[in-house]
């Protein structure tokens, strides 16, 4: 495998390019070398915090050992996945959250764009597709498209009480049993090893085939656990290698100065930024193969940051925005704000330094200067040039921008980046002293739902809703 050479590895390297952040390119719009070094400290603590807190899974903090610990969880993987591909014509993932996010964002990055619609013998894998709502509509047409008998059903749930998924297994549970399948047959859980719904729907069962999510893994840092790592091996995706990209980036980050460390250097950048105003942080990568990494990373940032609270018990209402664009479809929908709208923004650009393939653009409309100058050229120089030039364009504005560069994208390259981004995330988090990994504000609205369904031990939050005053229709216009 090219990735056990250093050389190789090396080659590889995704590198975080601030110079757009800097008053060198922004004058008085960017961060001096003075300002950053005030954040040296904060840095260094927040550094120490997560080296200090690695594996402890009362911390949720476990993500970190996933490029390490798992070789004999990946050996089965990989031959699970392989009994897939021959047995099965389809495979759907049934979650929701990090349970969904992680698969769609590897699949649309590794896999052909128009994996699904080529024929069987262009495919690695089975159909795929990944069941992330409660959309009525969006389970219809799934079995519109599907024969339960020839699919594999991967149920993602810790608990195996997240109302969406369950719901999403209840239906096919009765589409399976109506079709005479038996349910062991088809369905592999992604659960906790010894509690949860799911590990008692296995036993009563006689045993369903089972990964588990480890205790000290959250659900949107999962992607490098068996919620990820199996519906990419059914897919083909090389698991081993994003999982030594993933340990590869680790190795970068492993020195407490911060500009030595890509991911410690990203999180001081969107802190500083974030406590000079700039609470909207806008991911674009310039790949229609890495748009969903722009959903995931959305999922992460928000969910990891957005406190009220820190970790000894002080208000702080903490966190920023995450935005997802695209390049350079957005340049015609979302930069005419960012460059002249308010300063209160940090784009990161996710730039490719080489596609899978060039695209020649033929000669062609001589007569027409404004076209005929694109022959010539490639598809590649010009969505490079592109983003060359919006980040150009966003500087001169005085816009703070950054890129991630990546050499070209595989399943190495990806796993670095997803390390990247987890480890700046637990280093911002860190610095603001909050609990990185928790989600107390997801839970009043799961609680809302279940009293609004009727769902036993929700009588008092029933009532509470109930309480509300009636609408006033001199608010409904």
């Amino acid at each position: 495998m090219a990735y056990k050479t250093r050389e190789w590895r090396n080659s590889m390297r995704v590198m975080v390019d601030y110079n757009n952040m800097t008053e060198k390119f922004l004058g008085e719009k960017g961060f001096t070398d003075r300002k950053l070094a005030s954040y040296a400290s904060r840095a260094n603590a927040a550094f120490r915090y997560v080296k200090e807190n690695r594996g402890k899974d009362e911390l949720y903090m476990g993500w970190t050992e996933l490029p390490y610990n798992q070789k004999e969880i990946v050996a089965d993987i990989l031959q699970t996945a392989k009994d897939v591909r021959k047995k099965f014509q389809y495979f759907v993932v049934l979650g929701i959250g990090g349970s969904a996010l992680g698969p769609i964002m590897a699949f649309n990055a590794l896999c052909h764009l128009h994996y699904n619609d080529l024929p069987k013998s262009k495919r690695k894998g089975p159909k795929f597709y990944v069941e992330d709502n409660v959309d009525p509509v969006r389970m219809r047409d799934l079995l519109d498209v599907i024969e339960p008998e020839k699919t594999c059903f991967n149920v993602i749930s810790k608990s195996g009480a997240t109302s969406e998924t369950m719901t999403q297994y209840l239906i096919i549970l009765d589409q399976l049993t109506k079709a005479g399948v038996n349910v062991k047959d088809n369905v592999i859980f992604t659960t906790d090893a010894n509690k949860g719904n799911l590990k008692k729907i296995s036993d009563e069962l006689g045993g369903i085939k089972s990964y588990v999510l480890p205790d000290g893994v959250g659900g949107r840092f999962s992607q490098l656990c068996p919620v990820g790592l199996l519906p990419a091996a059914v897919l083909g995706i090389d698991i081993q290698g994003l999982l030594a990209g993933a340990a590869y980036m680790d190795s970068l980050c492993n020195k407490p100065a911060m500009r030595r460390n890509p991911a410690l250097m990203s999180a001081v950048l969107q802190v500083a930024a974030m406590e000079e105003g700039k609470n909207v942080g806008v991911m674009m990568p310039y790949s229609d193969n890495l748009k969903y990494l722009a959903d995931w990373y959305c999922q992460l940032w928000a969910e990891s940051l957005g406190k009220n609270v820190t970790l000894d018990g002080k208000p702080c209402n903490v966190g920023q925005t995450p935005v997802k664009a695209l390049g350079a479809t957005d340049q015609h929908s979302q930069v005419q704000l960012y460059t002249e709208g308010p300063f209160d923004k940090v784009v990161t650009f996710l730039s490719l330094k080489k596609y899978a393939c060039e695209m020649p653009i033929p000669h062609g409309c001589e007569n027409i200067p404004d076209v005929s100058f694109l022959g010539g050229h490639t598809m590649e120089e010009l969505i490079q040039a592109e983003n060359a030039a919006t980040a150009y364009a966003l500087t001169k504005a005085g816009r703070m921008n950054y890129t991630v560069w990546i050499p070209e994208l595989n399943a190495f390259t990806l796993g670095q980046l997803l390390f990247l981004f987890e480890l700046q995330t637990a280093y911002a988090g860190a610095m603001f002293n909050i609990d990185t990994f928790n989600q107390p504000g997801v839970e009043e609205g799961k609680k809302a739902t279940f009293a609004l369904l009727g769902k036993a031990g929700y009588a008092a939050k029933k009532a509470e809703l109930d309480s509300l005053p009636a609408k006033d229709e001199n608010c409904i216009v």
